[in-house]
């Protein structure tokens, strides 16, 4: 601190003496005393903290993080007092112990209206990390573009029965039309181009919102946790999706664009919460396609951070090219490459998700 933050503090140039002051004389006849009022110091304002409605718009970040700063959560080679990639102390996740029991199930879905986001990739890594812990998970394709059936090796387009059938069909069963993939503990309902006849034949149907939650309590009872991949968009699907889950995980890419979309989500959010299903929560925000390398990668998610605080997954799925193998190869890279960082990212992604959703 200089002297310029003290009251009463004169800077001259360094020329420049300063002048001594001449007091003024004192008055012939004493003046009548004035009686002095001191102000009442005014009371502190109160500090609202709540986030702007457009979040691309936030300050710049301060903090600089560097490659050396981030390690994974639960890095056993790595100190635990590191920031990670949030710009927060990396948490102690405790180990996922064996379930004691079977569901019913945490319905959880993986949603955001931009494409290319990481939602398919999400659900199908997340899913198999958290099956690896011995519960039975369920993931449920609700795109019509079936990536994630893509993804888990079934082919949209020899399929016989998918969800479609589910939703508009009465007479066909869960059991029909889910199918066991080739990860213990993980199955699959399965969606092909079908899927998108349902949005325009569903806006006829009493009660359209909730025909996914009407096909899934049968088997809520069966599963511990069903993930939802969602379309990229917010229209009578995703709302399906959101009307029959208990949560919600946003993934977001680590860029300009995907953070410009975030505040129109968080405004659908709380319209299902409100009029349809005052039980949704968003369990978090995972930072996905993640180059620490980056300043725009760095800034982009510390902005979030800033926004939404603790609601922010410490995991951060960084950049890989093991990702579009895995969709090759048509497997989760829990198995394709179990020892890769990647790997292990779902892994501490998982355990997030069962500590702030218990299940068995």
């Amino acid at each position: 601190m200089n002297e310029s933050t003290f009251p009463g503090t004169q800077h001259l140039p360094s020329s420049m003496e300063p002048i001594p002051s001449t007091p003024d004389p004192a008055p012939a006849t004493p003046a009548e005393p004035t009686p002095q009022h001191t102000p009442a110091p005014p009371s502190p304002a109160r500090t609202v903290v709540t986030p702007p409605s457009n979040y691309a718009e936030m300050p710049r970040p301060t903090a600089k993080l560097t490659a050396e700063d981030m390690a994974p959560v639960n890095d056993p080679h790595g100190p635990r007092n590191k920031i990670g990639p949030t710009g927060r102390p990396l948490p102690d996740l405790p180990e996922v112990k064996p379930p004691t029991r079977r569901g019913p199930a945490q319905v959880i879905a993986m949603c955001n209206q931009k494409g290319g986001v990481g939602k398919t990739t999400t659900t199908i890594n997340l899913g198999a990390a958290i099956a690896e812990t011995g519960r039975k998970v369920l993931l449920i394709d609700f795109d019509p573009q079936g990536s994630a059936s893509i993804g888990l090796g079934v082919q949209p387009h020899d399929l016989e029965l998918s969800v479609y059938n589910l939703l508009m069909q009465r007479d066909i069963t869960p059991a029909e039309v889910i199918q066991a993939t080739r990860v213990d503990n993980l199955d699959l309902l399965p969606a092909n181009i079908d899927l998108s006849a349902a949005e325009v034949q569903l806006v006829q149907e009493v009660a359209r919102e909730y025909t996914l939650q009407r096909v899934l309590e049968p088997i809520i009872p069966l599963y511990d946790v069903i993930l939802i991949d969602c379309a990229p968009s917010l229209g009578l699907l995703t709302v399906n999706a959101l009307t029959a889950s208990n949560g919600i995980v946003v993934p977001l890419e680590c860029e300009f664009f995907a953070l410009r979309g975030l505040a129109m989500l968080t405004d659908t959010i709380g319209k299902v919460q409100d009029r349809l299903n005052p039980k949704l929560e968003i369990v978090g925000i995972l930072g996905t396609m993640f180059d620490g390398r980056t300043t725009h990668a760095r800034e982009v998610l510390d902005r979030v951070v800033q926004a939404f605080d603790e609601r922010v997954f410490h995991t951060v799925i960084r950049r890989t090219v093991k990702f579009p193998e895995t969709t090759v190869v048509g497997e989760p890279i829990t198995t394709y490459a179990p020892s890769s960082q990647a790997a292990t990212q779902y892994r501490d992604l998982a355990k997030e998700v069962l500590a702030r959703c218990p299940v068995g």
